[in-house]
């Protein structure tokens, strides 16, 4: 039973977390301070409460997700967790989150919090079945991480940085439909399914695609905190990453999951920490 409420919260899913972190190192080249007690504090929180907007969607998905090819294995849908259990424990991880975010010492993280539960509670309760605004709705989750990130951080976010994190997000949640459709779903199982193609779908991507990576390159030009003759240091990895996504989505059928994408592909990875790294090289941090 224990498992079955770990397996419930989907800790593996916590790894979208990582919008977090975005900021961090462009605000710490701007001069920011990272206070690791109130970022540690707001990040659990968030954690917490991401694992509670999980536990609600499967106790309202449960009928569905048993049609799913891996879906069915969840523990609401699988018979492990009743749904009203799930529905317990939803309520008792996202009382925890806020408190972690009342504890954090950030008053601005509260509100932000809140758009976060009121946004997804809107697409568990119906909004995930209408097309396109669907993918809004599952974008917005990463671009609030990187508010969230921000606040943390007692700085404000950048119009840059919300382009870049924006077209990203958006990118993703369209790669997750287009995943949808090559596992042979159809609005049986989610109603907006029956509003794409993978046609509209692919242009889509490759529009989000190609604005992500031109905002990132113009964010290198305009920026202030990068070292003169280092701008582009870590544009490659960028550009790396985001093709090979859309390979990975076009070739091997994948994006149904960003976690799992990611986890799954070694040069994924890579990129992501050549990324990092040329961002650290490429900054003038104190």
């Amino acid at each position: 039973m224990i498992a079955a409420y770990i397996r419930l919260a989907r800790p593996k899913d916590w790894l979208k977390n990582v919008f977090v972190f975005l900021p961090v190192p462009f605000a710490l080249a701007s001069g920011a301070q990272l206070d690791p007690v109130p970022f540690v504090l707001g990040l659990l929180g968030f954690m917490l409460t991401t694992s509670a907007v999980y536990s609600f969607n499967d106790a309202r998905d449960a009928e569905r997700d048993r049609l799913h090819e891996s879906k069915r294995s969840r523990p609401v849908a699988a018979g492990l967790v009743s749904e009203s259990g799930a529905y317990v424990y939803s309520a008792l991880l996202v009382s925890a989150g806020l408190g972690l975010a009342w504890a954090c010492g950030r008053p601005a993280a509260i509100p932000i919090f809140a758009a976060y539960i009121g946004l997804q509670l809107a697409y568990s309760l119906g909004a995930k079945h209408i097309t396109l605004v669907d993918v809004f709705l599952l974008s917005s989750g990463f671009v609030i991480r990187v508010l969230l990130g921000c606040t943390l951080l007692q700085v404000p976010a950048s119009n840059w940085l919300l382009l870049c994190a924006s077209t990203l997000a958006l990118f993703l949640s369209l790669a997750k439909r287009r995943g949808d459709l090559v596992k042979g779903l159809d609005d049986n199982h989610r109603p907006s399914l029956a509003g794409y193609n993978t046609a509209f779908l692919e242009q889509a991507m490759g529009i989000c695609a190609g604005m992500t990576i031109v905002a990132y390159a113009l964010y290198t030009l305009e920026s202030e905190v990068l070292k003169p003759g280092r701008e582009f240091a870590a544009l490659p990895f960028v550009v790396f990453g985001v093709l090979d996504y859309l390979r990975l989505a076009h070739v091997r059928g994948k994006g149904g999951s960003p976690v799992d994408v990611l986890l799954s592909s070694p040069a994924l990875l890579v990129a992501g920490v050549g990324w990092l790294a040329a961002v650290v090289w490429s900054l003038s941090l104190p």
